[in-house]
């Protein structure tokens, strides 16, 4: 007994020290990732094929009016699309980071229950229909949400004859996402070749070019209405990775976290696709890295997540634009430099279970 009592106090000291220092590093973290954010704004607002010195910041902020060509650069055309990048790569990093622990498949990714092809297919409708913007991104908002509650329906009339309701939901999300995806193929061989097809292949392509003040407007309500939800929620996600059973003893409804979380999740995806195209890997890729920072703790990855995925896009959006002669679309850069990020927190993971 005396043996015991004295090593209980030293176990108890050891894991006070511990989670002291977990929660001191998970700080530092989170104080370079908010600084480095906030360094790249400034950055992006700075970088661009016009010259914009920091001091001219001052002036365009005392007088936009009269600021002239200074002015709506950094107001009108880089700030949305800054402010947007920022929203859209920690909103699809939190989507993907809240899919991977729902469903404990570290593959989920916010196009997995078919929203991504949902919002693609109203979008192309709205194109060839010759709809104007407002109408086309609000088409895309409807049927990506649209597509959602297709796949949450259809996966819980497959999950009552006895199948496992994840699963369900999975299966369910690929089909719908395989409909969704010939739909827009069938839009596109029946869009005039010399007109809409461009169209309608330039959106899916995926990009911030043509972000304004309108479309940050937009796009900024259903993200931060998915975006907070999940990060408000996310100490449940540690509660739900236990079970169902688990989940209920502790006072926490499996069937409602699964609905909002997928819900909330699909209204980023939608709102991204009806905004700025397929941007893809974004919410696959993110929530590894941050993994890699803050650990699995939901409490920590979540916000981890949106910071990374922020940084992340906002800087590959800026060589999108800068490093070549012609803008490359974003969709596409984010695919070829995803696939490598992946495959290198692929294999050091790999590794760290040796």
């Amino acid at each position: 007994m005396t043996a015991a009592a004295s090593t209980l106090p030293g176990l108890e000291r050891d894991s006070k020290t511990g989670q002291a220092q977990r929660k001191s590093h998970a700080g530092l973290v989170f104080a370079a990732l908010w600084l480095a954010l906030l360094l790249l704004i400034v950055f992006s607002l700075l970088y661009g094929r016009y010259s914009l010195p920091w001091y001219s910041w001052g002036q365009v902020l005392a007088h936009p009016s009269t600021s002239g060509t200074a002015g709506i650069v950094l107001l009108e055309v880089r700030l949305p699309r800054v402010l947007m990048a920022v929203l859209i790569g920690g909103g699809l990093s939190v989507s993907g980071a809240a899919f991977q622990g729902l469903f404990r498949n570290p593959m989920a990714s916010p196009d997995i229950l078919g929203a991504y092809a949902g919002a693609s297919f109203g979008a192309s409708v709205g194109i060839l229909l010759g709809l104007n913007i407002v109408a086309i991104q609000t088409l895309g908002l409807v049927t990506g949400l649209a597509a959602m509650l297709l796949v949450w329906t259809l996966g819980t009339a497959a999950a009552r004859f006895g199948g496992d309701p994840t699963l369900s939901l999975i299966l369910v999300g690929i089909i719908v996402q395989e409909a969704g995806m010939a739909l827009i193929r069938l839009t596109e061989y029946v869009a005039d070749p010399h007109g809409k097809l461009a169209a309608i292949t330039f959106w899916l392509i995926g990009g911030l070019s043509s972000i304004n003040h309108h479309d940050l407007v937009f796009a900024a309500v259903p993200l931060l209405l998915g975006s907070v939800p999940l990060l408000l929620l996310r100490w449940r996600l540690n509660v739900l990775s236990f079970g169902d059973e688990e989940a209920k003893a502790l006072g926490v409804n499996p069937w409602v976290m699964r609905m909002a979380i997928i819900f909330c999740a699909a209204m980023i995806s939608a709102a991204v696709v009806s905004v700025a195209g397929m941007i893809r890997w974004v919410g696959l890729v993110i929530p590894h890295l941050a993994r890699m920072l803050v650990g699995a703790n939901h409490k920590a990855l979540l916000p981890a997540s949106f910071l990374v995925g922020s940084i992340y896009l906002l800087a590959v959006d800026d060589c999108a634009r800068g490093l070549f002669t012609l803008e490359v679309p974003l969709g596409i850069l984010t695919s070829l430099v995803g696939v490598p990020v992946f495959l290198y927190v692929m294999f050091r993971t790999q590794v760290g279970r040796r």
